[in-house]
Parts: structure tokens; sequence; C-alpha cells
């Protein structure tokens, strides 16, 4: 039985070079992984409770949930917008984080990768999307990192999936969600 790793990308660009470090993460799943690009994030509403209604869930957040609801474990990537993650993503989390303390990344793993064209990779929008991720309630693996700087010049001519040092970095943290995803399961009996 494969871990379903479910992907979220904060960026919403064609070409972005985070879209394609997911593609990179289907690309070099491990064994035993798969992983699915979630592709409705442009579509969420912002969350608001008064439209959070048992029945009356927008489309694209039930849509959201249900890709969430059966996934075994997440990856979140993010780009750095303004030192922080985009709002499309944590929308996404804040989606997921209901209801309160059931939400469907209610104790799953979660690792959080991404590339900004700054020396540090983004990892103040990783940081962040971390905190939300813990908030909401997932198991975020703090080891499982991976923030890769210079995206623009760095990936202009190779896509990361094509990128050996990327492939190798990106399959470290897969390998990190399934072994967590599989204790998971283990204690679920």
């Amino acid at each position: 039985m494969a871990i379903n790793v479910l992907t979220l990308v904060g960026s919403l660009r064609s070409g972005s070079t985070n879209g394609q470090l997911a593609e990179a993460a289907v690309a070099h799943a491990p064994e035993g992984v798969e992983v699915t690009l979630f592709s409705g994030i442009a579509d969420l509403p912002f969350y608001n409770e008064d439209i959070d209604v048992e029945g009356q869930v927008p489309a694209a957040a039930a849509k959201l949930r249900e890709a969430a609801g059966s996934a075994d474990a997440f990856v979140l990537v993010s780009p750095e917008y303004n030192g922080t993650m985009p709002a499309v993503l944590k929308n996404a989390i804040d989606w997921l984080s209901r209801p309160f303390g059931a939400g469907a990344m209610t104790g799953k793993p979660t690792a959080v990768i991404g590339t900004a064209f700054g020396q540090f990779g983004g990892v103040w929008a990783q940081d962040e999307a971390r905190k939300a991720a813990g908030i909401a309630g997932a198991n975020v693996l703090e080891d499982a990192k991976l923030a890769i700087p210079g995206s623009l010049t760095r990936f202009a001519e190779l896509h990361p999936k094509d990128d050996a040092e990327v492939a190798a970095q990106v399959s470290e943290v897969l390998v990190a969600l399934k072994g967590a995803a599989e204790k998971n399961l283990v204690a679920q009996g």
C-alpha cells in the first residue's frame, strides 16, 4: 500500500519554480509513495465561517477537504511573498484547519519545501507555513525541510526534476514523510 502525499503549491503562476519543484516531488517519489498535486487552490474562496456550513461548503473547499481527508501526509510548497507565505497557501491551510481540532490535516505528517530568488530560498515563508500547519493540527516534521535559493537563475534552463541535487533532497523529504505516515497507520491499527 502506497502512502498518499497531497501537495499544495502556494504559487498560481504558470511556470512557477515552486510548481516545478512540486512536479519534481511527483517525479522522484520513492517506492511506496504516491504524490498527488492538488490543482484547485486558486478556486478556494477566502475562509469565512459564515460559508463553512455543513451541507453548504463551497465546492472548491469540499474538494480540498476530500482530497486532504484521503491523504496520509502533506507537502506544502511555498514561495516567499514579502517575507511570508502566499495568501492562497494560508487560505488552504485555514480551510483544512476546520472543524477546529478535527480538520483534515490533524495529526498527519507535513513537510514544507520551496524555492525563492533570494539567498535563503524562502525560509521565512516556509517557517510561517510550518507554524500555520502546526496550529491547524498537522504533525509538522521540523527536520524535513528544503529551501532552495536563487530559483530564477538556478532553474532558468534546468527543471528542478532534472537537477540531481534537488531530486535527492526532495526524495529525502518524501522518505521522512513516508516513515512518519507509516507510524501513524500502525498506531491507528
